[in-house]
């Protein structure tokens, strides 16, 4: 690709055409964007960071806010696997009472899936003007996401006999 737009701009100057101008603007921002994706992923060093993903979604103390709380950050997962271009299976969905989700788990496809978004895995915290409640005050909302790399079926076990205590 960069040799295309290599070829293009002496093209485009040699024949002093400002209509490509626009065209290559464009490939210049992709070439960048990939540029960018390709620096981040020589990043993961760690064996399991080309994997696939499992990612659980689960709120915490909080009720309904707690929910919705889960339920914006299971968006904001799903977009950007999207933006990414990873595919995402959705597992398990249980919505909320009155709003938001009681727990999702997906699976997310995709190059360095788990390197993506191993690092959003832990304890998040809100604190809003709640919209559940009539007294406008502020809550504090918890939700948990856990992400696991995806195993392969082809895994190995070696049991040595030495190893085996029978009792």
């Amino acid at each position: 690709e960069i040799n295309d737009g290599a070829l293009l701009l002496e093209l485009a100057q040699g024949e002093a055409d400002e209509s490509m101008a626009k065209e290559l603007g464009g490939l210049a921002k992709s070439l960048g964007e990939k540029l960018d994706r390709l620096e981040i992923t020589s990043l993961f060093t760690d064996p399991r960071d080309s994997k696939s993903a499992i990612v659980n979604i689960h709120p915490g103390a909080g009720g309904t806010e707690s929910c919705d709380w889960a339920e914006m950050l299971y968006r904001m997962i799903t977009r950007c696997c999207e933006r990414h271009e990873f595919a995402v299976e959705v597992v398990d969905y249980q919505d909320g009472d009155e709003a938001g989700l009681k727990s999702a788990t997906i699976i997310v496809d995709g190059p360095f899936a788990f390197g993506n978004l191993k690092s959003e895995a832990g304890v998040h915290r809100l604190v809003r003007i709640s919209p559940f409640d009539a007294n406008k005050r502020r809550h504090t909302s918890f939700a948990a996401i856990e992400v696991v790399p995806q195993v392969d079926e082809d895994v190995a076990i070696e049991i040595k006999e030495d190893e085996i205590v029978m009792q």
